[in-house]
């Protein structure tokens, strides 16, 4: 199946993330302020966001330890899923984004390969990284 282009829309991050938060529970970061705004498919990056929340749950067990920080740059937004599970080790952290590749016993592989290919379809990208402290840090990057 083939991914339908996005349908960019000026969006309120702020309503955004309230309207996220309604599907799952997740800590904001820093107080996001209602008058922002950025260019993207709503319905298809709350698809990707729910994957990579989802997969934080899963590895952190805590709730309030599923943190999401959303920082504004030059020309576009980053959005980070924080957890504080046991992170990744290098081999998982380098085919993680593949299609169909799964640590988890009945796991598709397909949530983060799906939240990287909407990312791309947008004009941006996805990171992942282990955190100093434990856990893992997703970066979702989207232009403006």
């Amino acid at each position: 199946a083939k991914l339908p282009a996005p349908r960019r829309t000026r969006v309120h991050w702020r309503d955004f993330l309230d309207q996220l938060r309604s599907h799952v529970t997740f800590v904001d970061a820093a107080p996001v302020d209602p008058s922002l705004t950025g260019s993207f498919d709503p319905a298809q990056i709350e698809q990707a966001l729910l994957n990579l929340l989802r997969n934080a749950h899963e590895a952190s067990g805590d709730p309030a330890a599923v943190t999401i920080a959303l920082r504004r740059g030059v020309d576009d937004w980053r959005i980070e899923v924080l957890d504080r599970g046991s992170g990744m080790s290098k081999a998982v952290l380098e085919n993680a984004l593949l299609p169909f590749y799964s640590t988890k016993r009945n796991g598709t592989g397909l949530g983060l390969a799906l939240a990287r290919e909407i990312a791309e379809a947008h004009g941006g990208r996805i990171a992942l990284l282990n955190r100093e402290d434990g856990g893992l840090c997703v970066t979702m990057v989207l232009p403006d």
